[in-house]
């Protein structure tokens, strides 16, 4: 990759429309209008946040213990400020036109994780094994359903979710993660699913693998990069009709739920480059 991030904090802009990419050329111009993705509310905040599992040294927690999950954007390296600041801006209409209905859905959180690695920063993803029943071979953020365990919804029980769905499918530790913001509450209609996105901040990496062979085929970091360069960029077009933001690395389709995210943190965050909307990938009937 030529293009580069530097840790130059951004420039406040004061509204989520975009800043500069950092290392990466200018911006594109806001796109109008909703983005592709599925919408809805936020999130708690609070103090500097605890993991899902206790730390190492600590004593051993009752049975029924939970330990508390807050937001903090304390101590955020200066190029993750940017989202940070989207997290906190950004309004459901701007993610998406599918905002989740008032009663019902089925809650589900998922982890978009950012670390700095040897590349710069990345974003931790997983894909799903090519025998599941449905999004086989996937890319997806990790997450799932909210548990009863992780408790209520309305308060911290959809960081929980998505910490713990982070450690059961990846392995990772989620006591090194810092969740520094909460995006929308989107709506998937297919499925029933309203979905948050959590951001995480990965202070302290642990290593991570498919834990679940026969769920994960494999979990690995993209560069943010490589997902900003305009010739990894493209739009997928299903037999229906739909169109949507697609990203080819690492050997792979990321498309659907989990690039209509991927698009939209880049696009308010201003690391957004102009790339080809007209270059297409056709998906079949059974994606």
């Amino acid at each position: 990759m030529s293009a580069g991030f530097s840790t130059r904090r951004a420039r406040p802009t004061g509204t989520v429309s975009g800043g500069g990419v950092p290392g990466a050329g200018a911006p594109d111009s806001p796109a109008p209008g909703p983005g592709p993705v599925g919408a809805g509310s936020g999130a708690p905040g609070g103090a500097v946040p605890a993991g899902a599992r206790r730390r190492t040294g600590q004593p051993e927690p009752p049975a029924n213990h939970r330990v508390p999950v807050a937001v903090s954007d304390d101590g955020l390296p200066d190029w993750l400020e940017p989202v940070a600041r989207v997290s906190r801006e950004i309004a459901p209409e701007q993610l998406s036109r599918f905002l989740p209905p008032e009663h019902g859905g089925r809650q589900s959180a998922v982890l978009v994780l950012f670390g700095e690695g040897d590349h710069g920063p990345e974003l931790l993803l997983m894909e799903r094994a090519g025998s599941l029943r449905s999004h086989a071979g996937q890319l997806s953020f990790p997450g799932g359903a909210l548990d009863p365990e992780d408790g209520d919804p309305e308060a911290d029980g959809l960081l929980h979710a998505a910490l713990r769905e982070a450690e059961e499918e990846t392995g990772l530790d989620p006591t090194g993660v810092q969740v520094f913001g909460v995006l929308p509450r989107l709506y998937i209609p297919v499925s029933g699913f309203v979905v948050t996105p959590v951001l995480g901040w990965w202070r302290s990496p642990s290593p991570f693998h498919a834990v679940d062979p026969a769920e994960t085929a494999r979990v690995f970091t993209v560069p943010v990069a490589d997902l900003t360069d305009p010739a990894n960029r493209a739009t997928t077009v299903h037999p229906s009709g739909h169109r949507g933001p697609a990203f080819l690395v690492e050997s792979a389709l990321v498309w659907g739920f989990t690039a209509g995210v991927i698009d939209r943190i880049l696009h308010f965050a201003g690391w957004e480059r102009p790339w080809d909307r007209e270059k297409q990938v056709p998906l079949d009937w059974r994606s």
